[in-house]
């Protein structure tokens, strides 16, 4: 499986990321923001973690303009898969590839830490070796990670099985690190072939690490990979 991870002036995530998913036996490259096109057979572009071109203006409302992301978009509306991890979440929704914003933290501080998950939906490739109800391990490390969308369009995220991951406590409770509507940790797009998470799957990889969970996260990825190219 090719695995691409596009690198942004202030991503400080992508040697994290290449690392989880060669650990899972993947093919990955990363590729400069300059670049204007994917590598052929290209199957997932993954948006890593950072505070591109340093956050100055908005998460990710700068590095929506990088000459990288034409191809992005053009892939996923092929079908192919992209994920954005944190300020790639933020990238996402700034290039309108998912739905809502994202705000800063209801307690206006960073958090970092483990935070507890509860998997909503696995109707998608992202959470394919999951099961509804499974409670994972994640790291949270974000200063804007508060999602917002109309009330009106939160029904609709949910029918649609949009709505992956929420975030809760070791027991499955609901808890809010951040002020996110309806503890929303994890979305999709409509298609399931656009994902975005604010947790770091690629942060727990490793039992050393304090979790392993995001192995079987990543590892969803593996099942009938599709390339757009």
């Amino acid at each position: 499986m090719k695995v691409v991870v596009a690198v942004f002036p202030g991503t400080n995530c992508e040697i994290d990321t290449k690392y989880a998913f060669e650990k899972i036996g993947c093919d990955v490259e990363l590729l400069f923001h300059k670049n204007n096109q994917l590598p052929n057979n290209t199957d997932l572009v993954v948006l890593p973690g950072g505070f591109s071109y340093g956050d100055y203006l908005r998460s990710a409302a700068i590095a929506k303009f990088s000459p990288v992301m034409n191809p992005v978009i053009e892939f996923a509306n092929k079908g192919g898969m992209v994920l954005g991890i944190c300020n790639g979440f933020q990238m996402l929704l700034e290039m309108k590839l998912l739905p809502g914003a994202m705000k800063r933290n209801q307690n206006t501080h960073f958090i970092s830490k483990y935070q507890y998950l509860k998997v909503i939906s696995n109707n998608n490739k992202f959470l394919s070796k999951t099961e509804v109800g499974d409670i994972l391990n994640i790291p949270i490390a974000h200063g804007e990670g508060n999602f917002f969308i109309k009330d009106d369009k939160i029904k609709e995220l949910y029918d649609n099985e949009q709505v992956l991951l929420e975030y809760c406590d070791k027991d499955g409770d609901k808890e809010n690190p951040n002020g996110s509507v309806s503890q929303i940790a994890c979305l999709c797009n409509r298609e399931k072939n656009v994902f975005g998470l604010m947790p770091h799957p690629e942060r727990a990889i490793e039992d050393l690490l304090g979790s392993n969970d995001g192995v079987k996260m990543l590892e969803g990825f593996l099942n009938n990979s599709y390339s757009a190219n």
